[in-house]
């Protein structure tokens, strides 16, 4: 078992985990304001195609980056006219951008790149690694903090900037006070609608970096349905750690650490299929304590009435 538990779980756990995390923190900061944000999956789908599209065609990551964020902003505010402007559902509005991401990438594929299912080369500009010389001598520092791709060291410094934004900015109280008490929010003078597009403009960045990060630096490449569910792993995890950043980003890790495991295990003979349950089994269970726990507090509350 000191093949599957050792050092370098460490870090395959942060690699897995960092798709989720941004798709998460895109999820929470709009449940933040009350907005359910199912529609991440396909915010994320899109700005992976637009990513490998864009770094194909310029050789440059970092045009590809901002041009798959510009995407993943678009597809959000498709999301806030939507359910803001014209009061659509915000579920059946999420479900209809993750069918439209399907389609269209799917077209993308086969009309600019001459493929079908699967486009990778050489050509795709990665997303770079950090590479610190003076760790190559001392293992345990290289083993787990050598060679971070750029994004995944980003993703740790969104967490942190987006619970300062949430929990110790006027703009955040803001957001809370419109997620949890809108009409007193409105009251107060506080523009609901123009904070809630606020959110959304913000959830797109954060689903465009998910999605440039899963395919130029997760992968360095495009499939069809790329993302596999992980927008909905993220929507998960954001549930699991009650829309605060720090735990949120604690539940991308437990979806990291079993993905990592499971991974190895299969070298072991463990069948793929498996392997492949185990983030969603463990989606439900996460979901299934997040709603107990809620369910708990409420009903404190009732009996402290």
């Amino acid at each position: 078992m000191s093949d599957v538990f050792n050092l370098s779980l460490i870090y395959a756990t942060i690699r897995s985990a960092t798709p989720i995390l941004f798709a998460a923190l895109c999820a929470t900061i709009t449940q933040q304001a009350d907005i359910l944000n199912i529609g991440t999956e396909g915010i994320m789908l899109t700005s992976a195609f637009v990513a490998v599209l864009t770094s194909f065609m310029t050789g440059s990551w970092l045009i590809a980056i901002l041009i798959a964020v510009l995407s993943g902003i678009v597809m959000a505010l498709i999301m806030a006219v939507a359910n803001i402007r014209y009061n659509a559902h915000i579920a059946a509005i999420g479900i209809a951008i993750n069918m439209f991401a399907l389609a269209i990438t799917k077209f993308g594929l086969k009309q600019f790149l001459g493929t079908s299912g699967t486009f990778t080369s050489p050509d795709i500009a990665a997303i770079p690694r950090i590479h610190i010389a003076a760790f190559d001598n001392i293992p345990v520092l290289n083993e787990v903090f050598n060679n971070w791709c750029v994004t995944e060291v980003f993703g740790i410094i969104m967490v942190v900037v987006l619970w300062f934004l949430l929990f110790r900015t006027v703009w955040g109280l803001r957001v809370r006070c419109v997620g949890r008490l809108p009409m007193a929010a409105e009251t107060a003078g506080i523009k609901v609608r123009a904070l809630k597009y606020q959110v959304m403009i913000i959830s797109g960045i954060l689903g465009g970096l998910a999605g440039a990060h899963l395919s130029l630096g997760y992968s360095q490449m495009f499939a069809d349905n790329i993302t596999n569910g992980r927008g909905f792993l993220g929507v998960a995890a954001m549930n699991f750690g009650g829309m605060n950043p720090f735990l949120v980003w604690a539940g991308t890790l437990l979806f990291g650490f079993i993905d990592s495991v499971g991974s190895r295990l299969q070298s072991y003979g463990l069948p793929s299929q498996f392997v492949l349950m185990l983030p969603y089994v463990f989606t439900i269970t996460v979901l299934a304590v997040a709603m107990w726990r809620k369910s708990r507090k409420e009903i404190k509350a009732k009996s402290a009435l």
